[in-house]
């Protein structure tokens, strides 16, 4: 039987695009989903790049707004809350979304996202007008009718509060002026106890600048750990050089927190450490203030210790910031950056 010499039949390009459509083929049911917006036919625009540009966190519009490498959104407060979990938790910070590795040094600013944000509107907590983000705050602040607004004789005891544009009626009407002086007399006194307060400290810091014996350095606060079942985060600088003894300083995040990973309210307190001997007692007075170029809001107090043979360790004192957030911020960092004044006191 002769073999037969008939040449394979070629396909043709119809063919192939038949063979690729039925390749690529999905059930009709799935097709409505996929093309459907109806789920979105009742958000506005701005509704839905709200959800788009939204903290992968709180769910809110950043106003400074950092990324990690996969491009996922996270605001300040919630990217510096994650790096001081990671911090106090000794682990590595990773994204919520993606579960990647975060840090200062990987994260970037997104300025698109909060220009775009800050151009989204927002209602005003006070009379629910609708405005964009970026003019709220002044809006709130200056132009509201219903702005919450006090008495202007509210600093001789007038307790009235309310909405902004019936403050002129209240003024007129007000009996705070037609007192006499001896019935003002205890509003007076707690304003005059609030200066006070205030001039004591300025008094406190010019007396102390006349002192003979000044000094002041920047230091690093570099974190440690110990080796207890619960691991507590601590802080130690670098030995320096004061009134030609040698000092540390160590640092404690959440000192009185027996759990210190499980509370949101975030404090540092530091102690001054004398590592030299000493022959004689040595009274200081001493400051924390932020280090150069940081953005730390604090509030400073000073305090006075005297040092001795025994007493080689001051008191914890408070790290001076201004809230937990500022807390966070400093937590969130590889080191912490500061500046210390010291005045020695003659005996």
């Amino acid at each position: 039987m002769a073999e037969s010499t008939e040449a394979p039949r070629q396909i043709s390009r119809q063919e192939l695009d038949d063979k690729e459509n039925i390749m690529n083929y999905e059930p009709d049911c799935k097709k409505p989903r996929l093309s459907s917006h109806s789920s979105l036919k009742n958000f506005n625009l701005e509704d839905r790049l709200s959800g788009i540009l939204c903290c992968a966190v709180c769910l809110d519009l950043p106003r400074t707004c950092y990324q990690c490498i996969n491009g996922h959104l996270m605001c300040s407060g919630c990217f510096n809350h994650l790096l001081a979990d990671a911090r106090l938790k000794d682990e590595t910070a990773t994204c919520p979304n993606c579960r990647c590795e975060i840090s200062k040094n990987s994260c970037t600013r997104n300025l698109a996202v909060e220009n775009a944000a800050s151009e989204l509107p927002l209602e005003c907590k006070y009379c629910s007008q609708s405005l964009a983000r970026n003019k709220l705050e002044y809006h709130q602040r200056e132009l509201c009718q219903e702005r919450p607004s006090t008495c202007k004789f509210s600093r001789i005891g007038c307790p009235w509060r309310g909405p902004f544009h019936e403050v002129w009626e209240h003024e007129q009407a007000c009996k705070h002026p037609l007192k006499t002086g001896a019935e003002i007399m205890d509003s007076m006194k707690a304003i005059d106890m609030k200066q006070q307060e205030e001039k004591k400290i300025y008094n406190s810091i010019f007396s102390l600048l006349s002192l003979e014996k000044i000094t002041f350095n920047d230091l690093q606060l570099k974190p440690y750990r110990t080796d207890d079942f619960i691991a507590k985060l601590f802080y130690e600088t670098s030995r320096f050089s004061a009134f030609n003894h040698q000092w540390v300083i160590k640092a404690r995040a959440n000192q009185d927190q027996k759990y210190p990973t499980q509370t949101c309210l975030r404090s540092l307190t530091y102690q001054l450490i004398l590592k030299t001997k000493i022959t004689n007692p040595l009274r200081l007075h001493f400051l924390v203030l932020k280090g150069p170029h940081s953005e730390t809001k604090v509030t400073p107090q000073i305090h006075e210790y005297e040092f001795s043979t025994e007493n080689t360790d001051s008191d914890s004192k408070e790290f001076p910031l201004v809230d937990a957030n500022e807390c966070n911020k400093l937590l969130a960092g590889k080191t912490i950056n500061f500046r210390v004044i010291l005045f020695q006191v003659n005996q």
